[in-house]
């Protein structure tokens, strides 16, 4: 049996397997997430809250912005606080303070401590006791704790609507003023927050830990990270010695000794551009206006930090609050970086068969405008539904579910999953000739086919769940889209196209490219589609999801530490010969992204995947630390590397314009890496020493969020946004120069003799 027979046979085995797995933990989620109780009644009888409270409740959330405003379970913006942590601390306090003063007519603040713990001794396991009976689905609780949670809830109702007393608090939580119009909606609001915090605090029927897995840490109300967190997290680091171990003997074994025999011209110059490939310029363009708007609303979120409410004494919350700045901001950084793949993949498709398959011109307009009455119906119809203006009927269809990353609509959503089942048809049937032709690259072609058709089909793991769905279970699909999709098969895609470019520019052998792209894959899926489990630790999930979670998501990190070999072979092959430099630029931005490979998803990714970690800093600024140096370092560079080879084939006569593409290359990365160590990372230590010393509750509270030392280090951004924003700018107008004005290489260069190139 062949090399790639034996490589395509164990992906195969190795897909089987992994989404057994996946899929079978999903059954276990639901077989054990925390109830939603038809009722929650007192010892006396009265009912606190019902179902349809807690039901309703999360449709409010989900109109406000839901994850883009605070967080729950510890997953969404951090600004605003962590809702179940700060429930969780507030009703504590409340339940303290109704005891102390029956008791001893004080306040439980004015306690001597020894007396406190007497109180807390006490109520630690009356609010941690199961009392939900399943014979009458209902939660009993005492009359006592019913106060605690009217005293919260009427603090809800005030902060989410309009009381001057809270103003200063709503604007250290970034929120505007009636964040929820009605009184009624405010009301069934608090039902849900309350349930997440009581699933939080709950201990499982015959376990020691709360559905949450002990999480967030509160020592007040005996949350405290579990033995189990330990022994994974110490398992986790077993299984990424041993990864690197032995991916290391395997690139010892199989390094490349004979050397290439490289063309004398551009062998992508004899590449005919169709009119289905010419038309994906457009697609180019969108990438570069929804880039610029993107920072924009960035730069307008990460304003809000400061000043909560206005920009420069402007009232900007009246007319786009926080929660739809961040939105639009999260959603745009998908919408970019995935239009620059589809377009790649538009335009590659031609390229490798050399077929044009009827009505491909049209079907890559045609698409060109759905993703436009996207990107604009989505967006207004979450204006309206921040804004209050849609209504809880329609908001799921067609207004904001509040979901991170996946915040669209459900009838936006299915439009874009129609989108990319249009998209995988039209790449489909350009690349089938080619497969059928056969040959030496057909394992890369039908590997980048496959990966077209993961990335149009796993979206439909974003319509899994329906409107009323178990927030355990939404979150279980959420992270199928974006750690999956995203994360996942776009990056097969990306290697096996950039591998195919490579092959065709005669970089490397087909033979060896082909091992190296289908053995790259099975290493990055081995860890990569179980690994999703390591979001899922604390929401409401089984033990085995933290087991297979640490395991796999370590082996995740494994290929990224070998990534700087292929940084520096893909550096050489840009200097390879003479005519590699009309490709300098694209893989240069391909070196960026194996170096944010290694720093920002496999260094500050390891930080906060194992469990004891994650426990601690889950949502915490070390978060987007890993988010914003892996998605826009890794994914993002990828897009603007894969845009710049198809710009390159599309205006292949012209003189690149190196002073501002170098602009470009510099200011994105120095200004990313400003943004992370001066701002991220520092404010990321802090919360995290707080989250330790006194309770998940603190790191994330306007009390630490608020002090002069964070408000310093969110001002050193400025310097870094703004040198990544320069470069931007840049880019921007690289692309524009390329249409507008641009300067034509001499003949003897269009002849292929580009040793004198300026390119």
């Amino acid at each position: 049996m062949s090399a790639n027979k034996k490589l395509w046979g164990g992906l195969a085995l190795l897909l089987l397997a992994s989404f057994t797995v996946l899929l079978w933990v999903g059954g276990e989620i639901h077989r054990v997430m925390p109830p939603i109780p038809a009722a929650v009644v007192t010892n006396e009888g009265a009912t606190v809250y019902t179902r349809a409270d807690i039901e309703k409740g999360r449709q409010v959330w989900q109109s406000i912005g839901g994850q883009q405003l605070g967080s729950i379970w510890g997953h969404g913006s951090y600004v605003a606080p962590d809702w179940t942590a700060d429930w969780l601390h507030r009703e504590a306090l409340a339940w303290l303070d109704i005891e102390a003063r029956r008791a001893t007519s004080k306040d439980y603040a004015q306690l001597a401590p020894d007396v406190q713990a007497g109180f807390v001794a006490r109520l630690q396991p009356q609010i941690r006791e199961n009392t939900y009976n399943p014979e009458t689905d209902t939660v009993v609780i005492p009359t006592d704790r019913a106060a605690a949670i009217k005293q919260v809830a009427e603090h809800y109702t005030s902060l989410f609507g309009n009381d001057p007393k809270l103003l200063e608090l709503r604007k250290a939580y970034a929120m505007k003023n009636d964040t929820v119009l009605d009184a009624d909606h405010r009301h069934v609001l608090t039902a849900f927050i309350w349930w997440t915090s009581w699933s939080a605090v709950t201990v499982r029927p015959g376990q020691d830990v709360t559905y949450t897995n002990n999480w967030p840490h509160d020592e007040l109300v005996g949350n405290q990270p579990p033995g189990q967190l330990l022994l994974w997290t110490v398992f986790s680091v077993l299984f990424l010695i041993a990864g690197i171990a032995l991916l290391g003997w395997h690139h010892a074994r199989h390094r490349e000794e004979e050397p290439v025999t490289f063309p004398a011209t551009d062998p992508l110059a004899s590449i005919a551009v169709t009119p289905s490939m010419r038309a994906t310029a457009k697609y180019f363009w969108l990438v570069i206006a929804l880039f610029l708007t993107q920072i924009l609303l960035g730069a307008i979120t990460a304003h809000y930090q400061v000043e909560g409410q206005e920009a420069y004494g402007f009232a900007l919350s009246n007319y786009l609050p926080y929660s739809l700045s961040r939105t639009w901001h999260t959603q745009l950084a998908v919408l970019w970086i995935a239009t620059a793949w589809l377009g790649m993949g538009l335009y590659i498709g031609p390229a490798i068969s050399g077929h044009e398959p009827k009505y491909q011109r049209f079907g890559v307009n045609f698409l060109f405008a759905c993703l436009l009455i996207i990107v604009v119906g989505a967006f207004t119809g979450q204006w309206l539904a921040v804004m209050q203006k849609l209504g809880l009927a329609k908001n799921f269809w067609f207004g904001h579910q509040g979901w991170e990353y996946v915040d669209l609509g459900r009838f936006w959503q299915i439009f874009l999953f129609v989108g990319l089942c249009l998209w995988l048809t039209l790449v489909g049937r350009a690349l089938l000739p080619a497969i059928r032709k056969g040959g030496e690259s057909k394992s890369i072609i039908v590997l980048l086919f496959l990966s077209t058709v993961c990335i149009g089909l796993f979206y439909a793991a974003g319509l899994m769940w329906g409107e009323h769905t178990h927030l355990s279970m939404v979150e279980y699909w959420r992270w199928w889209v974006v750690h999956l999709w995203v994360e996942g098969f776009f990056e097969v895609f990306a290697t096996a196209v950039i591998a195919f470019l490579f092959t065709r520019l005669g970089l490397l052998r087909v033979s060896t490219a082909t091992v190296a792209v289908l053995f790259a894959t099975i290493v990055f899926l081995s860890g990569g589609v179980l690994g999703t489990l390591h979001h899922l630790y604390f929401t409401g999930t089984p033990t085995a999801v933290i087991a297979l979670g640490a395991s796999f998501s370590a082996l995740e990190v494994v290929p990224l530490a070998f990534v700087g070999f292929e940084a520096y072979q893909t550096f050489k092959l840009g200097s390879a010969t003479p005519w590699m430099q009309r490709y300098r630029w694209p893989i240069l931005f391909f070196t960026a992204v194996a170096f944010w490979n290694v720093v920002g998803a496999g260094l500050f990714g390891f930080l906060i995947n194992p469990p004891l970690p994650l426990y601690y800093m889950q949502g915490l600024n070390l978060t987007p630390l890993h988010g914003h140096t892996a998605l826009f370092g890794v994914y993002g560079f990828l897009g603007i590397g894969l845009m710049l080879f198809c710009l390159r084939g599309l205006k292949p006569n012209l003189v690149w314009n190196e002073k501002l593409l170098r602009t470009a290359f510099w200011s994105l990365n120095i200004g990313l890496a400003g943004m992370a160590l001066f701002t991220l990372l520092p404010i990321g230590v802090i919360q995290l020493s707080a989250a330790i010393e006194h309770g998940y509750w603190y790191a994330r509270s306007a009390d630490l969020m608020q002090q002069p030392i964070i408000q310093l280090l969110v001002w050193m951004r400025v310097p870094g946004d703004t040198l990544f924003s320069v470069g931007a700018l840049s880019l921007a107008l690289f692309v524009v120069r390329l249409w507008i004005a641009p300067k034509r290489e001499r003949a003897p260069e269009l002849a292929g003799d580009v040793a004198k190139s300026r390119a």
